[in-house]
């Protein structure tokens, strides 16, 4: 099997997506995650656009061992300088160069020839030989440039020094098979192309860049260039955690294998989603919050008498601890069984049957059924186990340190406690923390407006971990902050 090298660029494009930045301490965090996935080469940003940006490569190159450390530039010689400046304490270190290659770049963009574009693109190739041994070329806009041109560039470029050379549909315009035919033509067409490596760098704007890429590899590209959850401009980058599975589950027939360890793949989305603010969507391939969850009754029973029926990916190898089974109107009494066996209820048919028609009735008026319903279906009362929020009050502002003061009953007693904390989201889940005591990890604190507008109502869902299992909690109120207080005390409720 062939190697395929993992290039990630989640610090560079994927951090060009408006409200993602991170800064130089949050970037090497998110560095030393992505080495512990695997990643064979690491892009740390475009030196030469910020100072800001030339001391992230500097210090991440510093912190980094095992990865290539490659830094962005222009066929510029400012540029290129600026990155070999930046990458001097590399292990291993890439200046990645380039130019467009597509007629209408090059007309509409840089005003220029194609002539004129062989000859930059020759003299920026050998340029950056100068400084480093390993130089990589980016062909912009090579989705929608003429093949022969395109041709007649790569071979150049490999010509001058470059070791590997980028083809990015950078548009995101082509289909999978033109991508592939045009990666097939290069390899077929370009003379010298085993002197480099071809590397794929879709983008998603027609929802093609996971298959325009392996459609790549296909046809003998051994690079792809991805970031974690597929962030990246406009419509985002192929998805790092989706190409690395798509491999992993077709090993046979694609004959190509990573090096990504990916038990790491969940932890390390869960982390750049934290600290550059962008949920991931629920449905999202592999570490969206749904992409393990059944809520269909053939598909609960399917996946409780065999995991393979429903999951062609075992949760536990991107290092998800569980599929969730979720207890709709669609759900089964396969489903509700599992359920009420967790909780301790082990329940004959006669019995399940009469439980089962309650909770068909409750859960047509619900989107979701959680524990405390079921109990309330059977007769059981759920305040014994189960925390309610009765009033909530929290100070704040930019003058002060947030303070919460909240209230919870629980089985006809009432608890008050109060904390500071950093802002009034803080300081509220601590004031609850001081009550229930249940030692847990927030893994996700997600608000969203429900129609828009200043007085909406906000629906807050939060994400919790225990003993390594998750668990899920929503609130919906005009006021976000008591909203955020419900949905903690439900997923902690979920957790006892």
């Amino acid at each position: 099997m062939d190697k395929v090298y993992i290039f990630d660029t989640t610090l560079r494009d994927g951090e060009q997506v408006p409200g993602c930045q991170l800064n130089t301490v949050e970037k090497i965090e998110v560095a030393i995650a992505l080495e512990n996935l695997g990643v064979d080469v690491l892009e740390a940003g475009f030196p030469i656009s910020s100072p800001g940006d030339f001391n992230s490569v500097v210090e991440i190159s510093k912190n980094v061992s095992n990865p290539t450390i490659c830094a962005l530039t222009r066929a510029v010689d400012k540029d290129i300088e600026c990155a070999a400046e930046a990458l001097k304490f590399a292990k291993k270190g890439r200046i990645h160069t380039g130019i467009g290659s597509s007629d209408i770049h090059i007309i509409n963009k840089l005003r220029t020839t194609r002539e004129n574009i062989l000859e930059k693109a020759a003299w920026a190739a050998k340029y950056a030989r100068n400084f480093v041994d390993d130089v990589e070329f980016f062909c912009e806009d090579a989705g929608r440039a003429d093949l022969a041109f395109l041709a007649k560039m790569v071979e150049t470029v490999i010509a001058n020094g470059a070791t590997v050379v980028n083809i990015p549909d950078t548009t995101g315009y082509c289909t999978p098979d033109q991508y592939g035919a045009k990666i097939a033509y290069l390899m077929n067409n370009v003379p010298n192309i085993d002197k480099a490596i071809i590397s794929v760098h879709c983008h998603n704007d027609l929802g093609l860049a996971t298959a325009n890429s392996i459609a790549g590899l296909s046809n003998g590209a051994r690079q792809v260039e991805v970031t974690m959850n597929g962030i990246g401009e406009r419509a985002g980058n192929t998805s790092l955690e989706e190409v690395a599975m798509i491999i992993k589950s077709h090993k046979e027939s694609l004959n190509l294998y990573t090096d990504i360890n990916v038990k790491n793949i969940y932890p390390t989305s869960r982390l750049i989603t934290r600290l550059m603010r962008m949920p991931v969507q629920p449905n999202k391939a592999i570490v969206g919050r749904n992409a393990f969850a059944h809520s269909s009754g053939i598909h609960q029973d399917g996946v409780l008498k065999n995991r393979e029926n429903y999951e062609i990916i075992d949760p536990k190898d991107v290092g998800v601890p569980e599929s969730l089974i979720l207890l709709t109107a669609r759900s089964g009494r396969a489903a509700l069984k599992h359920r009420l066996d967790l909780l301790g209820y082990h329940l004959d048919s006669e019995k399940l049957d009469n439980v089962y028609q309650e909770f068909l009735k409750v859960a047509d008026a619900k989107k979701e059924i959680n524990d405390q319903d079921l109990l309330e279906i059977m007769g059981i009362n759920a305040d014994s186990r189960m925390f309610h929020v009765v009033s909530h009050t929290v100070s704040c502002g930019n003058q002060h340190q947030s303070v919460a003061k909240i209230e919870l009953s629980r089985d006809g007693k009432t608890y008050q406690s109060e904390s500071e904390g950093n802002g009034p989201v803080d300081a509220t889940l601590k004031a609850v923390d001081k009550i229930m005591g249940i030692p847990v990890k927030l893994e996700e604190y997600l608000v969203q407006a429900v129609t828009g507008g200043s007085n909406d109502v906000g629906k807050v869902h939060i994400q919790i971990s225990k003993d390594g299992v998750f668990y899920y909690g929503f609130g919906a109120d005009t006021d976000v902050i008591y909203a955020s207080a419900m949905a903690y005390v439900d997923a902690l409720n979920k957790s006892i």
